[in-house]
């Protein structure tokens, strides 16, 4: 097994003015680990063991500029209706599969990067997100070799245009408008969270200072172990790939009267043990 977990590490992808760096996280300190994103050290055999032991140039977390965690993976695929009480609060039943759409790379940003508002929405929505960062390659993964593919978790916010979502049966033409899905700042490996490949955490919305969304990770329907077989049952997990877990209840769109993010709104992404994306809302 080229990429067990131990020891543990939290890495990043941030900007420097020579390009964007893979580093890990020592505290207050970034170390370098001589790839230019994490998804190129995820390609690595071993990279947990070498990302742990990397001696590389440094740099102050402090002045950090994360950049989205993994710049180009090959695929990001989203679960919607993975919390019993969004589900409910959307109106439709518990499903017997994960309900599956992809996000395309340019939809990603870093996780304190101005979220674009389209001008062609009047209903721009946030969405908290426990994300999967795959770190080896799988297909038709077992329950054992799932979890074993793991590399870590993130944090991402699954920022939607409602009415475009609702135009047609499927959700593409709602999720993937440019510069709108901050993921970051942090990867974590599962043996830094508390049910390590399951993990049970507080996630966590707030807009401008109030709290919109809030559950524990541990409630997935689906939860990341399976959602790893099940999408590899379909198509190959490649090192950088993305699953971003589903979003719990507390949806601007839910609301009665519904409320979504404008232009000048802080929207905050946190997952405990993880970190926090801050975003301010600009128009696009």
């Amino acid at each position: 097994e080229p990429n067990r977990r131990d020891p543990t590490v939290r890495l990043a992808t941030i900007r420097t003015p020579e390009g964007s760096r893979a580093v890990r996280v020592d505290g207050d300190t970034l170390v370098d680990l001589g790839y230019s994103d994490l998804g190129d050290l995820l390609a690595q055999n071993n990279w947990a063991r070498a990302a742990a032991a990397a001696t590389g140039p440094t740099y102050p977390a402090e002045d950090a500029a994360y950049a989205t965690l993994v710049s180009r993976p090959s695929k990001a695929i989203c679960v919607g209706l993975n919390y019993k009480n969004h589900i409910m609060e959307m109106g439709r039943t518990l499903p017997e599969h994960p309900t599956l759409f992809t996000k395309l790379p340019d939809t990603l940003i870093g996780a304190n990067d101005p979220i674009a508002r389209p001008a062609e929405t009047d209903a721009f929505d946030w969405e908290c997100e426990l994300t999967i960062v795959i770190g080896s390659r799988v297909r038709r993964a077992g329950s054992e070799e799932a979890a074993a593919a793991i590399a870590g978790f993130t944090v991402a916010n699954d920022v939607t245009c409602r009415d475009w979502q609702s135009r047609t049966r499927e959700w593409t033409q709602g999720k993937n408008w440019d510069s709108t899905t901050p993921v970051g700042p942090v990867m974590v490996t599962p043996d830094e969270l508390p049910g390590g490949t399951r993990p049970h955490c507080r996630i966590s919305t707030t807009v401008n200072g109030d709290i919109k969304q809030e559950d524990d990770t541990g409630d997935l329907l689906f939860d990341p172990v399976t959602l790893v077989q099940y999408v590899s049952t379909i198509i190959r997990l490649n090192p950088g790939d993305l699953i971003l877990t589903g979003t719990p209840g507390g949806v601007g769109h839910a609301r009665k009267p519904p409320v979504y993010l404008a232009a000048g709104d802080t929207v905050e992404v946190a997952v405990e043990g993880i970190g926090t994306l801050r975003n301010r809302v600009v128009a696009d």
